[in-house]
């Protein structure tokens, strides 16, 4: 996605000079049923229409975990194993069934002035889909296809996060005139099936109009890959178990969403894509490549440099430096759960039978671990201090009161998030005008998408040659177990194996929260009238009662002082760099340093807590699809409410989104 502000800018600094000093295409925007024929004079006023589409829909979008066209925010990460800190949809003290509680995100009833919410970005869309080739038809063919195609893609996109959020929405392809009282726009509930079918010709048309890449100075936008990449994507959703009652007994929409994936792959095969590098070194630079092509990269928010009105800045370096590294507070703790969850060096899971011991959990792990996570004596460098070492500790004197390594006060794990951080970033402004550009879709997710139709349909030959492309990409050995994946002896293991590696290659990039809700994976319970089951038939442990567990490396004697760091001198001389060819022996001293001098100690408040109090997940049946807050359905009372939730009445809601 090319969201730059500086091409907007641009585009609509050429808009007004090609017009008159007084005619600004913001402020000619402002009021629904004042579009004119100067929306389509010039190629570069056109444009500027298209550009304002891209910063409407991801000007947002600052962070990897985040979620949500238009709004992006990490809440659904947060409800994940991912991210510890107890929210209301996995509070086990909070029941949230009622109209007044349920998402805003539908927006607001149209109004006469232009409201970023979703119907108002789609309007923007239809009006553009209407007009460039009636009122712009003085434009070159090519340059108005292809910005039809980016319109189609981005209504596509919006309705996309409207299923996932509320199954079925109203669909409007027209611009309608704002009525309280006109019964023609007064559109229903549209099946999720309709939902789909429209976004899968949007999709079509969107393909047939882009092109399969763009020149340099245009690099970014959507492309013909990238919409049959998300067809790919809608499609596996719509084929899951939330939205598909029969995902265990028909192939139906299994098929269509492996047609689309390995039609996509081709696609974007002879388009120039595909994995990137052959390490796991060089998955971790691809994350770097800035402003310019990655062949992985099939949409990607392009962030740049600069104070924040000039630039959209990538807030995640930010966020995960700890203040001893150039940060300003304790990073992004990584729950034990997720430590605890990457394969070991071979690809077996990590149990104790397979090696694992979770005290020294950074011994023998998958090459992406040590990409994804920093931990106490792990280099984690800096433009102006590139051999920084993380150390990130605490110990306690004969009062119990606690000193912390390095000023970092506020840590609440052994380990951090350290994935696609920038160790070349300036810690000048504690990180605050990051420039790392941001992967929404990548080549890899795509691969996994058809490893889980293959998984689905039963071919679990299929289901380990795609999961092996990914895991040989990172130096996992094939050896004679299949990349540590084993034998797949039905579907079932399958699928788990496929929603496994999807944690590990997708960790932190927004993708958890959507792969648990298609497959309901926080426990069996259903609400009635919706076929469920999913966690025991995958073998797995629910979600709910699990929780995200945090941690202090303490050392492991009383000390006299709680201002003095016992330890500054002797962890003087240890490190464990990734980039170094003596990485595995720097471990194994890491590893004798911690058994020497640490021990592992609870949090004086837990990472899941509830006014201090350790509470375990909790999350329930009517939150997987949201219901409508009661804004919509008083604007909209034709509107049924979803099953699960009260409308604005008290009444329970009749809207099934399960087909």
């Amino acid at each position: 996605m090319k969201t730059p502000f500086k091409y907007i800018t641009l585009s609509l600094l050429l808009a007004a000079g090609a017009a008159s000093c007084s005619d600004d295409f913001l402020k000619d925007k402002k009021g629904y049923g004042f579009y004119d024929d100067t929306f389509y004079q010039t190629q570069e006023r056109a444009q500027a229409y298209v550009d304002n589409q891209y910063y409407d829909f991801y000007n947002a979008y600052k962070s990897p975990t985040s979620t949500i066209i238009g709004s992006f925010t990490d809440a659904n990460s947060r409800l994940t194993e991912e991210l510890g800190g107890t929210q209301d949809f996995i509070n086990p003290n909070k029941t949230i069934i009622n109209s007044q509680d349920a998402s805003g995100y539908y927006g607001a009833k149209l109004g006469t002035s232009i409201n970023n919410h979703p119907y108002n970005r789609i309007r923007e869309c239809n009006a553009f889909l209407e007009d460039i080739d009636v009122k712009g038809s003085n434009l070159d063919k090519t340059f108005r296809d292809q910005a039809k195609g980016q319109m189609y893609y981005m209504r596509a996109m919006q309705y996309f996060d409207l299923m996932r959020v509320y199954g079925g929405v109203p669909i409007v392809t027209t611009v309608q005139a704002a009525s309280a009282n006109d019964p023609s726009i007064q559109v229903p509930r549209a099946k999720p099936s309709e939902v789909v079918a429209q976004i899968v010709k949007d999709l079509d048309m969107a393909a047939s109009l882009l092109p399969g890449n763009w020149g340099s100075g245009a690099y970014g936008r959507f492309t013909r890959g990238a919409a049959l990449a998300q067809k790919s994507r809608v499609l596996l959703t719509f084929a899951s178990p939330l939205f598909n009652k029969s995902w265990d007994g028909s192939n139906e929409r299994w098929e269509a969403a492996l047609k689309a994936g390995l039609e996509a792959e081709a696609q974007l095969t002879a388009d120039g894509y595909g994995l990137y590098g052959s390490t796991a070194k060089q998955w971790e630079q691809m994350f770097l490549i800035d402003n310019s092509f990655c062949s992985e990269a099939i949409t990607v928010q392009l962030c740049g440099v600069g104070v924040t009105s000039q630039a959209i800045n990538n807030s995640w370096e930010k966020g995960i430096r700890l203040l001893s590294l150039g940060g300003t507070g304790g990073g992004v703790a990584a729950p034990k759960e997720m430590i605890d969850l990457f394969p070991m060096a071979d690809g077996s899971r990590p149990t104790a039978a397979n090696g694992y011991n979770d005290f020294t959990f950074f011994l023998n792990r998958d090459p992406r671990f040590y990409r994804t996570f920093a931990f106490s004596g792990v280099k984690w460098g800096s433009k102006e201090t590139p051999n920084s070492v993380l150390w990130a500790y605490r110990w306690v004197d004969g009062s119990n009161k606690a000193g912390f390594s390095d000023g970092n006060t506020a840590i609440s794990s052994p380990a951090f998030i350290r994935k696609m951080s920038n160790t070349a970033a300036s810690k000048e402004t504690n990180f605050q005008y990051s420039g790392t550009d941001i992967f929404e879709y990548r080549y890899a997710e795509l691969l996994l998408n058809i490893a889980e139709c293959y998984a689905a349909l039963g071919q679990t030959s299929n289901t380990l040659s795609y999961l092996g492309r990914i895991r040989n990409r990172v130096g996992i050995p094939q050896g004679s177990n299949n990349y540590g994946i084993g034998t797949l002896t039905d579907k079932y293991k399958a699928i788990e194996a496929v929603l496994y590696e999807r944690r590990v290659e997708l960790a932190y990039e927004g993708k958890r929260y959507w792969d648990v809700q298609r497959w309901m994976l926080y426990d069996n319970e259903v609400l009635p009238g919706v076929t469920g089951g999913t966690v025991s038939k995958l073998g797995l442990t629910p979600i709910n009662g699990t929780k995200r567990t945090g941690n202090f490396l303490q050392y492991r004697v009383a000390t006299t002082s709680a201002t003095t760091d016992p330890l500054a001198t002797a962890r003087a001389s240890v490190i464990a760099d990734p980039d170094a060819t003596n990485f595995t022996a720097q471990l194994a001293t890491l590893a004798t340093f911690y058994n020497t001098n640490f021990i592992r100690t609870n949090l004086v408040t837990p990472m899941d807590n509830f006014n201090g109090a350790a509470v375990n997940i909790k999350f329930n049946p009517n939150y997987y699809i949201n219901g409508l807050n009661t804004t919509a359905l008083t604007s909209n009372p034709w509107l049924l409410q979803t099953i699960g939730w009260n409308d604005n009445f008290g009444g329970a809601g009749t809207f099934n989104y399960q087909e």
